[in-house]
C-alpha cells in the first residue's frame, strides 16, 4: 500500500504511527499558538507582564483580590490589535489591592491590603455625585490562577510570554546553526582534501569545548541580551549539523545521479543544492529538531546564570533564577512551574526528533537525539 502513495504522504503515515511523537508535535503547536497570541491571552497585558503589586508577593495559585483604581495614565494611547499582540498595551490606570470598602455619605472608605496577617487603617476618598457608576468602573476583582511571584506579578502571564523567549531563541539558533553546518559540512564532504581537513579541524576544536562554556564565552564577547543569545547559541550548536551533513554528502557524492549531473556539466553548487541536499532532508530535520531542544536548554541555562534574557523579560530560566530560593519554602511552585515548562518543551522536541527519525528511516537515531 505504501508503494502507491507519494513519498511525503508515506513519511507522514509513518510519523503518525508514533503516538508519542504526534503528542509532542501537538504540544509544540499548542505552545506556538499561545506564543503567537501572546498578550491577547495573558491576564496582565502590560509590556513584559511587569505590573507589580509588592503587597501581593508570593500569593498562592487561585487567590483573588479586589482592586481600586486610584489614577489614570494621562499619556495612555490604545495601540492597534497587532501591536498589542506583539508588544502589549501600557497600563491605562494605577490600582491598589484592597480588603474591603464602604460608602458613607459622599466618601468611600477603603482598607488597603498590606498582608494576610495585617490590617490597614481605613482611608477615605471623595465620591462624585454618581457614586454607583464610580464604584462599578473603579473597583474590580482579579484572580491569579498560578499565583504571583516575589514582586507581585502574575505568574501565568509571565509563563505564557516565556514561551516566546524559548521558541524564538530555539528557532533563531537552529537557523544559524543550520546555515553554518549545512554550508561547511557540504563543502567538506563534497570537495574533500584541504577543505575537508580545515573544516574537520575546526569541528574538532569546537567539539572539544563544553557547549555551555562556549556559549558563555561568546556571550562575554557579544554582551548580555536577548539578541546576543541567538548568535551565541547558534554558534555553539552547528557542529552536530556539519558532522552529519559531511558524512551524508560523502556517501552520496559518488552516487550515479551525482555522476550524471557532473557529466552534464552542472556546477558544484547546483549539484549540492539541487541533487544532494534534498536527499538528506530527513537526517537534517531530525538533527534540527534535536538541536531545537538543545538550544532551549542552553538558553535557559544562560538565563539562570544571568547571561540570557535580561529582567524584566520573562524567560523561563530567569524565572527559575529569581525563585529557586523558594524551593525549600512554601512557594516551590514559583520555580517548579517554569522548570516543568522547560522539561515538557524539551521532551516534546525530543519525541518529535525520534518520530522524524522513524518516519525518514534514519539509521541510529539515538546518536542524533
Amino acid at each position: 500500500m505504501e508503494e502507491s502513495v507519494s513519498p511525503s504522504k508515506r513519511i507522514w503515515v509513518r510519523f503518525k504511527r508514533n503516538k508519542p511523537a504526534v503528542g509532542g508535535l501537538i504540544f509544540i503547536l499548542l505552545l506556538l499558538v499561545m506564543g503567537l497570541l501572546g498578550y491577547l491571552i495573558t491576564p496582565d497585558q502590560t509590556p513584559m507582564a511587569n505590573t507589580m503589586h509588592l503587597q501581593l508577593s508570593n500569593k498562592k495559585p487561585g487567590r483573588s483580590f479586589q482592586f481600586l483604581i486610584i489614577s489614570y495614565n494621562p499619556d495612555f494611547k490604545k495601540v492597534s490589535f497587532l501591536k498589542k499582540m506583539l508588544f502589549g498595551q501600557e497600563a491605562e490606570f494605577k490600582s491598589i489591592p484592597i480588603t474591603g470598602y464602604r460608602v458613607a455619605g459622599s466618601k468611600l472608605w477603603i482598607k488597603e491590603y498590606i498582608g494576610d496577617d495585617e490590617e490597614a487603617v481605613e482611608s477615605s476618598i471623595s465620591l462624585p455625585a454618581d457614586h454607583q457608576d464610580y464604584l462599578k468602573t473603579h473597583i474590580f476583582q482579579q484572580t491569579f490562577w498560578l499565583g504571583t511571584d516575589g514582586y507581585g506579578r502574575d505568574l501565568l502571564s509571565r509563563l505564557i510570554l516565556g514561551i516566546r523567549v524559548s521558541l524564538s531563541v530555539g528557532l533563531m539558533a537552529v537557523l544559524i546553526s543550520m546555515s553554518i553546518g549545512l554550508s561547511l559540512g557540504a563543502m567538506a564532504g563534497y570537495f574533500g582534501g584541504i577543505t575537508d581537513s580545515a573544516v574537520s579541524w575546526l569541528m574538532n576544536v569546537i567539539w572539544s569545548l563544553p557547549s555551555l562554556l562556549l556559549v558563555i564565552a561568546i556571550s562575554f564577547a557579544l554582551g548580555k541580551g536577548f539578541w546576543q543569545i541567538f548568535i551565541a547559541v547558534g554558534l555553539s550548536t552547528w557542529v552536530d549539523v556539519a558532522r552529519l551533513v559531511r558524512g551524508q554528502v560523502m556517501a552520496l557524492k559518488e552516487a550515479e545521479f551525482v555522476e550524471a549531473a557532473r557529466a552534464l556539466g552542472f556546477s558544484a553548487s547546483r549539484i549540492l543544492m539541487r541533487h544532494i541536499l534534498p536527499n538528506i532532508a530527513g537526517p537534517v530535520l531530525v538533527i534540527a529538531s534535536a538541536n531545537f531542544a538543545s538550544a532551549i536548554l542552553l538558553e535557559t541555562g544562560l538565563s539562570f546564570l544571568g547571561f540570557g534574557a535580561q529582567p524584566p523579560m520573562p524567560g523561563w530560566g530567569g524565572m527559575i533564577k529569581e525563585n529557586y530560593g523558594y524551593i525549600v519554602m512554601d512557594a516551590a511552585y514559583l520555580a517548579i512551574l517554569p522548570g516543568m515548562a522547560i522539561m515538557l518543551t524539551v521532551y516534546a522536541f525530543n519525541l518529535m526528533a525520534i518520530g522524524l527519525s522513524d518516519a525518514f528511516k534514519v539509521k541510529s537515531p539515538g546518536t542524533l537525539v
